[in-house]
């Protein structure tokens, strides 16, 4: 199961779009009035944080009536989430739900079609995520890549051991980098230890040194290929990722050179996905 974000953590997202209550909705007189709202895709969607956005409707006081699960993939029409209220209540969540709809479902939808484009080539591919999210964003990013079938990369800078060339410049001495990592597996046994190469000849200094996973950045497949099959049968433990400038249209391609990790950021940024809402009185029978 997804996790969802806390109650705190919606409420800061509810009251920086109502900070002092809906004039509109006062000034008309209309916010004792029952209501419901419906939440349906316009286009094939893979719907997350619809539990934040029922969150967001029920802490403005309404009742959700219907929910489908993070991850779910939708079609056209389909209604994804509805909820029960008064009209205050309803337009108070409005806005505030769409945008974590939209946009996390848009982040969900990217994500598991890049996954299909490299387990179509390949499918024992691992495709992965960057820790470059947008600023603030982070908690309702990663649950999009994980309902569109990713896993993260790196959470942050305090679980995981990558060592990058802006690291190894204050070494004393670069030659004794097979040096550098025994210690680092002995420091840190239950960690792997992953090194980035932007280059054919550095790539295969890492694998040579001993790290557990050599990272590969802005390669272009046909390359990659090339340095891949060299690092497995030379190298036949370590695992070989890519990263850089990777995305939809581009991820059979590098799926297909061999290599074990695919390692995206591409997936944060783009069209959300376009989901309609109807908002009206509601009559009960």
């Amino acid at each position: 199961m997804l996790y969802r974000l806390s109650a705190n953590e919606i409420d800061r997202l509810i009251e920086e779009d109502v900070p002092y209550g809906d004039l509109t909705t006062t000034l008309l007189g209309i916010g004792d009035r029952d209501a419901e709202i419906l939440f349906r895709t316009r286009e094939n969607t893979v719907v997350c944080c619809t539990e934040e956005a029922a969150l967001v409707l029920e802490r403005c006081g309404a009742s959700v009536t219907f929910l489908l699960k993070s991850g779910t993939p939708v079609n056209p029409g389909e209604t994804i989430l509805s909820a029960k209220g008064t009209a205050q209540s309803l337009h108070s969540g409005w806005k505030v739900a769409l945008n974590l709809l939209e946009y996390a479902s848009g982040i969900a939808t990217r994500t598991k079609e890049t996954i299909a484009r490299a387990k179509e080539v390949n499918p024992e591919i691992a495709v992965v995520t960057t820790r470059k999210s947008f600023p603030g964003t982070k908690r309702i990013a990663l649950k999009a890549i994980m309902a569109g079938g990713a896993m993260p990369h790196r959470l942050g800078l305090s679980e995981t051991i990558l060592v990058f060339r802006e690291h190894t410049r204050f070494l004393d001495n670069r030659n004794s980098f097979s040096e550098t990592v025994g210690l680092l597996k002995k420091s840190s046994p239950e960690h792997k230890i992953i090194a980035e190469a932007d280059s054919t000849d550095d790539a295969l200094y890492l694998a040579a040194a001993g790290v557990d996973i050599v990272q590969v950045d802005k390669l272009q497949p046909e390359e990659l290929h090339d340095l891949t099959t060299k690092i497995k049968k030379k190298f036949p433990g370590i695992t070989v990722s890519a990263a850089g400038g990777i995305n939809r249209d581009n991820a059979a391609a590098y799926a297909a050179t061999g290599i074990d990790i695919i390692v995206i950021s591409s997936v944060y940024f783009g069209k959300p996905s376009d989901i309609g809402v109807l908002l009206q009185p509601y009559q009960s029978c």
